[in-house]
């Protein structure tokens, strides 16, 4: 194919010179034109003493197109065998979605175990009637925080960021619901044992810690209406 395309651009430069040839000149056969590999053969002539061939019988013998546009003839080559070769194929295997980080994974865990503790040390004291007080909330909000600051520092993916932000409102949450109790207690001396039962905070609580729980062991950011 190669030994084509020289034979090719020889063809067309000796063609785009044919036109300033005199008319006047003698024309005659000189021979055919053959091309290694290829069984067609085109007709030499002789015009004033240089060798031309015809552009169309050029096509034929190199398979090529051949398109005349006003003053231009444009001959296309057929593209060599193999060409095909260097575009990749496309990839049967499936795009992977961005996960958790493992490290991140672990400390949002950490973080959701903190705030689960201080939960259920505030959902025991008000149901045994015990004082709610910022002393021991305190400790526990504190411990909670730090562990929310491991895992923001842990972030490494977009997932990570995402889901990072649910946990940060899962703590905005819990603490408003400390909060809430706290108020409540400074007002009174007893609290509703049963306050939590159709607390809409504490179900929010719930609801996001579940979904951040399932995040973490699947590796996938999902967003959670309750987290907000």
């Amino acid at each position: 194919m190669k030994a084509i395309s020289r034979c090719v651009w020889a063809m067309s430069a000796i063609l785009l010179s044919a036109p300033i040839v005199a008319r006047s000149q003698a024309t005659q056969a000189s021979g055919t034109l053959t091309i290694a590999g290829q069984p067609d053969h085109a007709t030499l002539v002789r015009i004033g003493g240089k060798t031309y061939v015809d552009v169309e019988s050029l096509a034929r013998i190199t398979h090529a197109t051949v398109q005349f546009q006003g003053s231009q003839t444009i001959l296309t080559l057929p593209q060599p065998a193999g060409a095909q070769a260097s575009v990749p194929a496309p990839s049967n295997q499936p795009v992977k979605t961005p996960q958790l980080s493992g490290a991140f994974a672990t400390a949002e865990i950490e973080a959701l175990t903190q705030i689960r503790e201080w939960r259920s040390a505030l959902v025991n004291a008000v149901q045994n009637n015990y004082p709610v007080t910022e002393n021991w909330l305190g400790a526990l909000r504190r411990s909670a925080d730090a562990k929310l600051q491991l895992a923001m520092a842990a972030t490494a993916t977009e997932p990570d960021q995402k889901t990072a932000e649910l946990l940060r409102d899962e703590f905005g949450s819990m603490q408003q619901m400390s909060d809430q109790f706290l108020a409540m207690h400074a007002q009174v001396n007893y609290i509703d044992p049963n306050s939590f039962d159709n607390n809409s905070l504490d179900q929010k609580v719930l609801s996001c810690a579940r979904a951040l729980a399932s995040m973490a062991s699947s590796k996938q950011f999902q967003d959670e209406i309750t987290c907000h």
